[in-house]
């Protein structure tokens, strides 16, 4: 990294002492992500990640989703500790361009630290030119990112949630602020994922200072790495959220899947370094033909004798007489209101939309609402969705809006019945994909979830086969007793069968 000639002498060394990043900081950003912070969160970054101009970055083996953040960082010229944010400006030396690349295929190792997927050698390229803050004022910077010459993210400091001066603050009221420490402001809305051969630019300039002060162009180009991670930590591993979120909608995701680029939704197992591609579905063809013939009443007797006995969806009941669900399950949990998280994790693209937007064919969106029906939990918009996409079903344990709509579409939904109001009164849309507990029974993603008219059960996958089995033979008994009362014979001796009612049934049985 270089100084430009009219650089003021607080301009910090080559390698700093900290790089602070900050989350999110762009509204256009926030909105993408559905999430508004209140207040700036930060974390660290190595200094070993820093580049410069013209280098390269590694895409490391058994990964695919390496993304790019052009940013405005700050390099600090004198020290700054427990200052004010009217004077937190006047510490900042220069400005300049950054990628803050990360790897979200570790973001999951690292549970909010980012060290490992963010903090790899290179992952930091800042430069190529300091411009001296004092050019322009703190809202004056403008920083735009190209990939392969097509301008991607665009957006200017005077947009910021949290302006420079009260993030030189904030972080002053913790630690020290030394000479030549680098803050990266967050990157707008635009980051996407790259790939190897792909040419990464970021330019930071101040377009109404004179003379239009720029940082040069950023150059980084992605290659592919070849070491692959070893046994002795934490594995590369993405789900359907996670390459969402880092192609930056579902729709770019698609198109990166047409192009070549990226591996499909249902296939995220494949794409983990050194695992097996994701297991074919339980719920074959013949089972799903024999659960058709098999009530729910007849399965729980099957889990019941496994000593499965809170595997019922307790409360719910089916929008048309006579449904029938049987898939999948995907799941979708919300926690109990709060204003601050509602804030954070209500609007946008959230997890409920999310949920309804990456449900796939045959699967059942059974949602965890703590038995609230208070408010809906789905309406006709988001069940039309799910419709769309093939879903087999939607359960959850609280209300449904826009009922009479949703329950003139062809998809099935059991509920705990109407209810008019909308999230924001009872419940907050959390997450996707995890266990949840849904009318009392726990729910994992890849459960069995089969409903009719007596409710609606979860059978785990690896008991399916032989208490499906089971149970259709169990229903085939109950049908042949069935034609015996019918005929008018006593049920004393015959329900349940006695010795001789069963030798009679296995004679006719095997007869057939």
């Amino acid at each position: 990294m270089t100084t430009d000639a009219t650089a003021t002498t607080g301009a910090g060394p080559s390698t700093p002492g900290k790089i602070i990043a900050v989350h999110l900081n762009y509204p256009s950003r926030a909105a993408q992500r559905g999430r508004t912070p209140a207040q700036p969160s930060y974390f660290l970054k190595p200094a070993s990640s820093l580049a410069g101009t013209g280098g390269t970055i590694d895409r490391p083996a058994g990964t695919e989703l390496l993304a790019f953040e052009g940013e405005i960082a700050l390099v600090i010229g004198e020290p700054a500790r427990h200052v004010s944010p009217a004077d937190g400006w006047r510490h900042v030396a220069s400005v300049t361009a950054a990628n803050d690349f990360g790897l979200y295929d570790l973001r999951a190792a690292d549970k909010g630290s980012n060290v490992r997927n963010k903090g790899g050698d290179g992952f930091t390229p800042l430069g190529p030119t300091l411009i001296p803050a004092n050019v322009a004022g703190e809202d004056g910077w403008r920083v735009r990112t190209w990939v392969n010459g097509t301008l991607v993210q665009e957006d200017t400091s005077d947009t910021l949630l949290f302006p420079f001066g009260r993030l030189v603050a904030d972080l002053s009221q913790h630690l020290t602020l030394e000479t030549g420490d680098v803050i990266l402001t967050g990157t707008p809305a635009g980051s996407s994922v790259v790939v190897p051969g792909d040419v990464v630019e970021v330019e930071v300039d101040a377009p109404d200072a004179p003379g239009s002060p720029t940082s040069g162009r950023l150059v980084t180009t992605v290659t592919q790495g070849a070491v692959p991670f070893g046994d002795f930590g934490s594995k590369p591993a993405i789900d359907d959220a996670q390459r969402i979120e880092a192609w930056g909608s579902e729709a770019e995701h698609a198109a990166a899947v047409e192009a070549g680029l990226a591996s499909p939704l249902d296939a995220a197992a494949d794409a983990r370094a050194g695992e097996p591609a994701a297991s074919v579905s339980p719920l074959t063809d013949e089972l799903r033909e024999t659960i058709a013939g098999v009530a729910v009443a007849t399965l729980s007797v099957a889990l019941r004798k496994r000593g499965y006995h809170d595997i019922f969806i307790e409360g719910v009941h089916a929008n048309h007489p006579g449904d029938r669900i049987v898939g999948i399950a995907k799941t979708l949990r919300f926690i109990p209101f709060r204003p601050d998280l509602f804030a954070s994790h209500g609007g946008g693209f959230n997890a409920q939309k999310l949920a309804f937007d990456t449900v796939a064919p045959g699967e059942v969106l059974v949602v965890e609402a703590r038995g609230e029906r208070g408010t809906g939990t789905v309406g006709d918009v988001l069940a039309l969705r799910a419709q769309v996409r093939g879903a087999a079903g939607i359960v959850t344990d609280g209300g449904v809006r826009d009922f009479e709509a949703v329950a003139g579409f062809e998809i099935p939904v059991f509920s705990q019945g109407p209810h008019p109001s909308v999230l924001g009164r009872r419940h907050v849309p959390w997450e996707v994909d995890v266990t949840i507990a849904c009318g009392g029974a726990a729910v994992q993603p890849g459960d069995v979830i089969v409903g009719d008219g007596d409710g609606v059960i979860v059978i785990p996958p690896h008991l399916l086969a032989e208490v499906v089995a089971e149970a259709a033979a169990q229903e085939a008994e109950d049908a042949w007793v069935a034609e015996q009362v019918a005929a008018g014979a006593s049920v004393d001796g015959l329900f349940p069968m006695n010795a001789a009612w069963r030798a009679r049934y296995d004679a006719e049985r095997g007869a057939r």
